[in-house]
């Protein structure tokens, strides 16, 4: 299978990781928290897509990551994030509620936590094409 397509999911859930820094830091806590559930989301789906699999058509992290370890690989490094609450940041960073805007939800705590989480699913991704050892 040609790693194109996997590095393709990979290069833009970096970038998506990247626009979620620079959100946060210019004052845009929902834009930031909707990029970095965007990146952990592509790299999990691009770790699906090297397995040679098609990733679910689904925002939900946790099933994403249940794919991968139904595929052997390790996600208990993984278990401890909060993976829910980043997928709930997905609807939740961009769209009303009620009367509210989410850009009167969100705060600097809200970002930096999104940004933590999917830091740390990136790195887990990442270093599954690391030699063992």
């Amino acid at each position: 299978m040609s790693q194109a397509r996997p590095q393709a999911w990979w290069r833009q859930a970096r970038n998506d990781l990247d626009l979620a820094v620079l959100a946060s830091d210019n004052g845009f806590h929902a834009q930031a928290c909707f990029f970095a559930a965007q990146a952990a989301e592509k790299a999990l789906k691009g770790a699906i897509v090297e397995l040679g699999q098609e990733p679910p058509h689904s925002h939900v992290l946790d099933r994403l990551l249940a794919v991968l370890i139904a595929q052997g690989l390790d996600g208990e490094p993984l278990m401890a994030l909060p993976l829910r609450a980043l997928t709930r940041m997905t609807v939740t960073s961009r769209y009303p509620l009620d009367d509210t805007p989410p850009a009167e939800l969100f705060d600097r705590a809200d970002a930096d936590q999104a940004i933590t989480t999917a830091e740390a699913v990136l790195r887990w991704v990442e270093q599954l094409d690391q030699p063992s050892g």
